[in-house]
């Protein structure tokens, strides 16, 4: 099975529709059009879109769809919507680290910006960003944007985006948008389970919104399975594997028997793919022998919510490897998203193999 015209179709129109975290309604809107344009029952809930098919309990996927983008704080003042979503932008010893704002204060120079109403989409003018600087009264992050002055505060501005698709590279702003619009595809392929799409994983706060659904049926499962994009440092590292599958992140280990049968079905469908744990930790051993910082595990979605469920909750993770991660450059091979989008309809048609707890 090849994803074909239809599936870059419809990724193109859900990355022309803004989702900044905390602003995602307007955005939820979109997908439930989308959904029930393919069959699928939706159920909004605050935080998550449930999708379900005529077979809800077959398989249970889950994507975040917020996408980094600034809020409106004040006249031509603008903050990093991840940072004020995420409660990191106060004056209570709070604050986002000096390095990471280092890292963000000259990624968007010259990026144009659209800003949106949030709950319906309405657009509400477009800008470029002009300036970024650490405010060292606040310790926080501002941006300026030329053109969107007359702007309120709490307004979001979207960085406006398109994807290009040139030698089998999918290139744009794609975490999370890219597997989120494989989890609305996989209902024209004939998918009948159940897709979760949540807000504010981007401020880590999407895992809250996704326990409360579970906790609302009394649903305890192993069988959960949160795909995203998985960042690399270049292309060449990103095409080492297909897909990327962990057997756990800095909060949780993930549930086994799920992620070996993940495992098995790529080596059954002869799709090449690595533990990313294990990555993070092959790099670890060398910068620490050299002298160098080693890096963390990492925080996903499904770790936070094992760790807060204590296990109610769990099963694993499957990501597509990218470059140039959380830029509009990060890009992604097609013969990698053919592999998810296969991978993803084997392990829905094998349920029996992953049962509930």
């Amino acid at each position: 099975m090849a994803l074909g015209e239809q599936f870059v179709d419809l990724l193109k129109a859900l990355i022309r529709q803004p989702s900044v975290v905390g602003a995602e309604h307007s955005f939820f809107r979109v997908l439930q059009r989308e959904l029930e344009e393919r069959g699928a029952r939706v159920s909004w809930y605050e935080g998550v879109l449930v999708a379900q098919g005529s077979e809800p309990d077959s398989a249970m996927f889950s994507a975040h769809i917020d996408r980094h983008g600034l809020i409106c704080t004040g006249p031509n003042e603008f903050q990093y919507a991840a940072f004020v979503a995420g409660r990191r932008s106060d004056l209570l010893g709070n604050s986002v680290s000096e390095k990471l704002m280092l890292k963000i204060v000259d990624r968007f120079q010259g990026v144009p910006v659209v800003a949106y109403e949030p709950w319906s989409g309405a657009y509400r003018g477009a800008g470029t960003i002009t300036n970024a600087h650490i405010c060292e009264y606040r310790n926080n992050l501002i941006f300026e944007v030329a053109g969107l002055e007359h702007l309120v505060a709490g307004t979001p501005v979207a960085f406006s985006d398109r994807l290009t698709l040139q030698q089998d590279i999918l290139s744009a702003q794609l975490d999370n948008v890219l597997t989120a619009a494989h989890l609305v595809h996989l209902y024209s392929l004939g998918f009948n389970g159940t897709t979760f799409f949540t807000a504010q994983e981007e401020s880590g706060s999407s895992w809250r919104f996704l326990l409360e659904w579970f906790r609302r049926f009394n649903g305890a499962t192993n069988r959960l399975i949160v795909v995203d994009t998985s960042p690399y440092p270049d292309r060449y590292s990103a095409d080492q594997q297909q897909v990327v599958l962990r057997k756990k992140d800095a909060n949780a280990q993930f549930d086994p028997d799920t992620t070996e049968q993940l495992a098995q079905y790529c080596r059954s469908l002869g799709i090449t793919y690595s533990y990313k744990d294990a990555y993070i930790e092959a790099q670890n051993l060398q910068a620490a022998a050299s002298g160098q910082q080693v890096m963390s595990l990492g925080s996903t979605e499904l770790g936070r919510i094992i760790a807060a469920s204590h296990g109610f909750v769990q099963g694993t993770t499957l990501q597509i490897p990218t470059s140039a991660y959380h830029t509009m450059r990060e890009s992604s091979a097609m013969s990698a998203n053919h592999a998810f989008s296969q991978l993803l309809l084997h392990a829905a048609k094998n349920k029996p193999a992953l049962a509930s707890s």
